[in-house]
C-alpha cells in the first residue's frame, strides 16, 4: 500500500513539474538559444530533486536550502501559472498580438511570483500574538485566572534557526506567562542541528513560574533514541510530557500524549484516570484528533499544533476538511479545543493564508 501511494506521488509530482517546466520553457524559447533547452532541462531536474536529496543527506546544508527555496517556488508557480495561462487565453480574444501578449504575461507573472515569495516569507518569519480567553468552570485551588502562552510547530533547524528561536523567547517574555506549553514539532527530524545551532541554549531562556511543559510531535525524531530528543529538549529548561501526567501545586493538572505516529501511545481516558476531575485538567497532544473522546474523558482544555493551517492556500480548505478543528477555538460540551497554526513551518519557508504565531490562553476558572 506505501509503495503504491509512494508510487502515484512521485508520478503526480512528475506531472506537475513537467507543467511548471513546460510553461517556463513556453516564455523563454523565442530569445533562448539551442544550447540553453539542455541547461534548462538540468537546472530543473536538479531542482525537482533537491528536496528530496535534502531530506535524504541533511548534513548538506546547501542541497536542504535548495530544495527548500525550490518547493517554496514550486507550490507558488502551481498558484500563479493557471490564473496566467486563463488570462492569456481570454487576451486571445482581443487584437493584442500573441508574441506581445505572452511576453508581458510572462512578465507579471514573474513579479506575481517575486511578490508572493517575498509577502510569504514575511509571513512564515514574522509572527504574531493570538489571545483567547478559555472559561473553565472548575475551581484551581484559588487562582482566578491563568495566563498560559502556547507554541507548537516551531520545526527548529536550518531555516528556522537560532534567530527564529530569539523571536519566539522575546514574544514570550513580553507575554510574562504564568505556564508555557509546547505542544509538538520542536525540532524538524535532525536533533544534531538543533543540538549545534545552540537553540536550546536560546529556548533555556524562558521562564515561568508555573514551568515550561512540552510534548512531542511527528517531527521530534532523529535515527537514534526517542530518549535522547527527551534529554536534549529538557537541558533546553522544558520539561516532556511523553504519556506522562503531572499535577501543578494541586491546582491543575497537565497530560502530554505520544503522538499519533508512536507505537503503544496511551489511550486519553487511561491517561485522564491519574487525574483529580475536580480540578482543571489540560492536555497537550499533537495532532488534534479525538476531541469527542477528549471531552467524554474529562479533559477541560487541549492545546495541539500540527495543521499549519495548510500553511500555503489552499491548503487550509485541506487542513479544514480534515480536522473538526484546524485552527483557533472549538468548544465541545465543557471541553475547549485550541489548535495553532504554528510558529515555524515545514519545507518551504513561506506562509500563505496562514501566519507563524504565539498563543496566548488567558483561562479564567470559577
Amino acid at each position: 500500500m506505501h509503495i503504491m501511494l509512494g508510487i502515484v506521488f512521485l508520478l503526480l509530482y512528475g506531472g506537475l513539474v513537467w507543467y511548471v517546466g513546460w510553461s517556463g520553457w513556453r516564455w523563454l524559447k523565442p530569445a533562448a538559444a539551442a544550447w540553453f533547452r539542455i541547461l534548462y532541462i538540468a537546472g530543473l531536474s536538479v531542482l525537482a530533486l533537491s528536496f528530496f536529496l535534502g531530506r535524504f543527506f541533511p548534513d548538506y546544508a546547501l542541497i536542504s536550502r535548495v530544495g527548500s527555496y525550490w518547493l517554496a517556488l514550486f507550490a507558488l508557480l502551481l498558484l500563479v501559472l493557471p490564473v496566467a495561462q486563463l488570462l492569456l487565453l481570454l487576451l486571445r480574444l482581443t487584437r493584442i498580438p500573441r508574441h506581445r501578449a505572452e511576453k508581458w504575461g510572462g512578465a507579471i507573472t514573474l513579479a506575481a511570483l517575486l511578490s508572493l515569495l517575498a509577502y510569504g516569507s514575511y509571513q512564515a518569519y514574522s509572527p504574531v500574538v493570538r489571545t483567547y480567553e478559555v472559561r473553565i468552570d472548575k475551581p484551581a485551588g484559588g487562582l482566578k485566572e491563568l495566563n498560559v502562552v502556547m507554541a507548537a510547530d516551531m520545526h527548529f533547524g536550518l531555516l528556522s534557526g537560532p534567530a527564529h528561536a530569539e523571536r519566539l523567547v522575546r514574544e514570550i517574555e513580553r507575554l510574562q506567562p504564568d505556564l508555557v506549553l509546547f505542544p509538538g514539532d520542536i525540532i524538524d527530524d535532525d536533533l544534531e542541528l538543533y543540538e549545534s545551532s545552540g537553540i536550546g541554549e536560546i529556548l533555556a531562556k524562558i521562564q515561568a513560574p508555573y514551568g515550561v511543559y512540552a510534548t512531542l510531535g511527528n517531527h521530534d525524531k532523529f535515527d537514534g533514541p526517542t530518549e535522547r530528543i527527551i534529554e536534549s529538549l529538557e537541558a533546553s529548561g522544558m520539561q516532556v510530557l511523553y504519556d506522562e501526567v503531572v499535577t501543578i501545586e494541586d491546582r491543575l493538572t497537565l497530560i502530554g500524549r505520544k503522538d499519533r505516529t508512536e507505537r503503544n501511545r496511551a489511550e486519553v481516558a487511561q491517561l485522564a484516570e491519574q487525574a483529580d476531575p475536580t480540578k482543571p485538567v489540560i492536555l497537550l497532544d499533537h495532532q488534534p484528533y479525538e476531541l469527542d473522546i477528549a471531552a467524554q474523558s474529562g479533559i477541560d482544555l487541549m492545546v495541539s499544533g500540527h495543521t499549519h493551517r495548510g500553511q500555503i492556500a489552499p491548503g487550509h480548505l485541506i487542513t479544514g476538511a480534515i480536522y473538526e478543528n484546524d485552527w483557533g477555538v472549538l468548544r465541545k460540551e465543557q471541553m475547549t479545543s485550541v489548535v495553532t497554526s504554528g510558529f515555524g513551518f515545514w519545507g518551504p519557508p513561506i506562509r500563505l493564508g496562514s501566519r507563524s504565531e504565539v498563543v496566548q490562553l488567558r483561562l479564567v476558572f470559577s
